[in-house]
């Protein structure tokens, strides 16, 4: 048998934050939070040492044989790839099973924003299952609309939606996450990974053996339960997983349904390993968006036109294998196809009145100034005014997106020595394939007094000229191409170096299927690299610095609505426009991590510090002529750095950890503007310099938490959140008033009865603090504050209400 070196080393799971020696200990329903690995020593002399034969039965310590955490180097779905965290030149953010679970929630992005410091949750929906996850300020959005700036991987699969690159979180099955790293300063995560990559890997048979059924009910008409089972038989392997949230909402019209399953039947030898994984879901939300201040001063819970509803449903399947080629190649690769539905409905205002001409037909875009163009029905004919003089006239916008997507992945590693010296070479391809048929469509309506919109049964056609609304029937295949190759050379036991880079190619093509308008054939293409390096300069402390580059295709959703003259309601009506740049980010970090073995316990800790410069940035930009609809622009050149510091102390009777991240995210070239801002000028423009801060991300982050052992079976802790000011989106210019900063304080207990069954309960915002967690402005006039006796809105301030506090209590059985 040959002779295999793995360039990896030995390192305490202490060494990353947040990251407790108890999530390291293997146990029935819980596993570590970085994949383990068992490896052969590296040699002590220039030769490598021989590896036992596989199938070997030598006793373990003469294998001389280590656990060693790895950390993701690429996108790929084996949780037993990637490199030693300590030779990783970016910052280390991991999340594991452990540290999911004792969030108590069946929402990925709770976990998230509780461990990675430089992450926020923001809430444009009005649904806390549908939230902007945001990163050193960059996000990762359900939202259309929303500039996209992160990639998302489940076991290999990007799962950015096609047309939009939004990331669905609500699709993620949470209880069958065995891991969540978000990666930096690496190409290898191809398109859209501006910010990083979040990279989940699940759990299967192997890694998770047991059984588990997990209930929790509470507040605003919550009940949660989720089951999984995992079972290793010889070879072979099978793990499935089941959840179900029902949510009343804390606002009016905010439920949520959500139902989920996912599945992994695996086998394995000593050198390969195979797994098919598969997953479905249908969830249904009541979005209840952002409210005007006004309404929200005299109901918490209250909204402002309705319905808006989303439902979404997933099916995917994923082939995935890795076989050990020879002692030091491994060949590795994945297939898979995902089909992607989403229906909306949004209840808006609209642009379409009676003309003043002649009131008995309809005009659309008319003001006290300007005569409007006609309203025109679906037969191109203008409508005639069916409604009663005093109503209030809105319209009910759907939308339907349906993707399948395909695509495969393969990569080869190699861990032969160079030049005498620890190395580790990786080279791979993917090529993913998304066709998307996307339809919208504008039903005329009238709204009430509790601002719900009644439809009519009346659609809008074509109107308007040059500012047009539509419907839409829109063919949209993305064909995605990436090759990339990393290296890590060991200079010496101390230092590493890493090197790389990914191409990517990115072809976009749009079939309009009503006209020709919106036809296009859009092509993308750039070679990012990446160059970084290690320094162990002590057996605790461990310098690190990188620098990369990633570059972002403008989506189908972008390119079909980028003409400020010929404006889009978001992910609803697109038309025809001007080419988009792509975005290209370049990023520069460097830090510090370490552990110390203390009296009271181990303390891990890190400090870092960041830089992206992002040429050719993509916003998007409201309509100063049409409330809710918009169009992309490129903006020129913004900037996001900051620092990251976190440290955790964990002990058998306690654990904690502490954070704080500054995201300092500014525009660097003087900008024009259209905005709903009262600042605006008469044309509803601003003018935005550069230095002036980018809205919607809060430039400073605290987190705090804390679990203690009463006794082995009585536990109890607590979380704190403290978030700064953001300036509201639409204030580009800074001139408006930021949205206040927020602190949120929870606490949790729980209790073992038995080896079977633990009781747990939790209160969250115990305080009950009354924030808002995202800020825009709206169009004062269009709709009447129905509160005040039908008089015009006085504030154009419009945010989304933060939970009140909210009590949960739950049962789990382990078996």
């Amino acid at each position: 048998m040959g002779v295999r070196v793995l360039v990896i080393g030995t390192i305490s799971l202490c060494l990353v934050p947040g990251i407790d020696r108890a999530e390291a200990q293997t146990a029935s329903g819980e596993s570590e939070v970085l994949p383990a690995i068992e490896v052969v020593a590296p040699p002590t002399s220039a030769r490598p040492a021989a590896r036992p034969a596989r199938g070997s039965t030598a006793p373990r310590a003469t294998r001389n044989v280590r656990r060693v955490y790895v950390y993701p180097t690429a996108p790929t779905p084996t949780a037993r790839s990637g490199m030693d965290v300590d030779k990783v030149p970016a910052a280390i953010n991991a999340v594991g099973a452990g540290q999911i679970a004792r969030t108590d929630s069946l929402n990925i992005a709770d976990a998230l924003q509780q461990r990675v410091p430089g992450i926020v949750l923001s809430d444009s929906t009005g649904n806390p299952f549908m939230p902007d996850v945001q990163f050193r300020g960059f996000v990762a959005s359900p939202v259309s609309g929303t500039p996209q700036g992160l990639a998302v991987y489940q076991n290999g699969m990007r799962i950015n939606e096609a047309f939009g690159d939004t990331v669905n979180w609500d699709l993620i099955p949470t209880a069958a996450i065995r891991s969540v790293t978000v990666v930096t300063n690496n190409p290898a995560f191809g398109l859209n990974a501006l910010g990083g990559a979040v990279n989940v890997l699940m759990k299967d048979g192997f890694n998770y053996q047991g059984a588990e059924i997990n209930t929790m009910g509470g507040s605003f008409g919550r009940i949660q339960s989720s089951a999984q089972y995992g079972k290793q038989i010889d070879n072979f392997s099978v793990y499935g997983a089941l959840e179900g949230v029902r949510d009343n909402g804390y606002r009016n019209f905010s439920e949520s349904a959500i139902r989920r399953f996912y599945g992994d039947v695996g086998y394995r030898t000593d050198g390969s390993e195979f797994h098919l994984n598969v997953g479905v879901a249908k969830n249904n939300f009541g979005a209840a968006a952002a409210v005007p201040v006004e309404l929200l001063q005299r109901y918490w819970g209250a909204t402002y036109t309705t319905p808006q509803t989303t439902d979404n449903r997933v099916a995917y399947a994923n082939l995935t294998g890795k076989v050990e080629v020879t002692p030091t190649w491994t060949i590795e690769g994945s297939a898979r196809v995902r089909a992607f539905r989403q229906k909306t409905v949004d209840g808006n205002p609209t642009e379409t009145a009676p003309c003043d001409a002649d009131p008995m037909l309809l005009c659309f875009n008319e003001d006290n100034t300007t005569p409007g163009a006609p309203a025109n029905g679906l037969n191109g004919v203008q409508l005639a005014n069916p409604f009663p003089a005093d109503s209030v006239l809105g319209q009910i916008d759907r939308t339907t997106t349906r993707s399948t997507t395909t695509g495969a992945t393969l990569q080869a590693t190699n861990t032969d020595q160079l030049f005498e010296h620890n190395n580790q070479f990786m080279v791979g391809a993917s090529f993913d394939s998304g066709v998307t048929r996307f339809g919208a469509s504008a039903e005329l309506g009238t709204i009430g007094s509790n601002y719900v919109v009644s439809g009519s049964g009346i659609f809008l056609g074509r109107s308007g000229e040059p500012v047009s609304i539509g419907p839409v029937s829109l063919r949209a295949t993305n064909r995605y191409t990436g090759l990339y190759a990393l290296d890590t050379f060991d200079v010496t036991d101390a230092f590493s170096v890493s090197g790389g880079g990914r191409f990517n190619y990115a072809n976009i093509v749009l079939q309009d299927l009503i006209g020709t308008d919106l036809n296009g054939n859009h092509t993308f293409s750039r070679f990012n690299p990446m160059i970084g390096g290690t320094y162990k300069i002590t057996p605790g402390l461990t310098a690190y610095a990188g620098y990369s580059e990633a570059n972002r295709a403008p989506t189908p959703l972008e390119l079909a609505c980028a003409d400020p003259s010929r404006p889009c309601i978001a992910a609803a009506f697109l038309i025809a426009d001007p080419p988009l740049k792509q975005v290209v980010s370049r990023t520069i970090e460097a830090g510090f991590r370490g552990t110390k073995e203390l009296n009271i316990g181990t303390l891990g800790w890190k400090v870092g510090a960041f830089r992206a410069t992002n040429a050719d940035d993509i916003l998007a930009i409201p309509s100063p002529d049409l409330q809710g609809f918009g169009y992309f622009q490129n903006v020129g050149s913004t900037r996001r750095q900051g620092i990251e510091a976190q440290v955790n102390l964990t002990s058998k009777t306690l654990q904690l950890y502490a954070s704080y991240a500054l995201v300092d995210a500014r525009f660097l070239d003087p900008l024009t503007l259209n905005s709903h801002s009262p600042f605006a000028d008469a044309d509803g423009n601003i003018q935005v310099l550069p230095g002036n801060r980018i809205p919607a991300i809060p430039r400073n982050r605290v987190k705090v938490g804390i679990d203690y052992s009463v006794t082995d079976a009585f536990k109890v802790g607590g979380d704190a959140l403290f978030v700064g000011s953001q300036y509201f989106v639409g204030d580009e210019s800074n001139q408006a008033a930021r949205l206040p900063g927020y602190s949120v304080f929870n606490v949790h207990a729980s209790y073992q009865i038995n080896k079977t069954f633990q009781l747990y309960a939790r209160v969250d915002n115990i305080l009950d603090h009354r924030y808002a967690v995202y800020g825009t402005f709206f169009e004062t006039g269009d709709v009447p504050n129905f509160t005040n006796g039908g008089q015009d809105f006085t504030d154009a301030r419009s945010v989304s209400p933060a939970r009140p506090r909210a009590f949960y209590a739950g049962l789990k059985a382990t078996f």
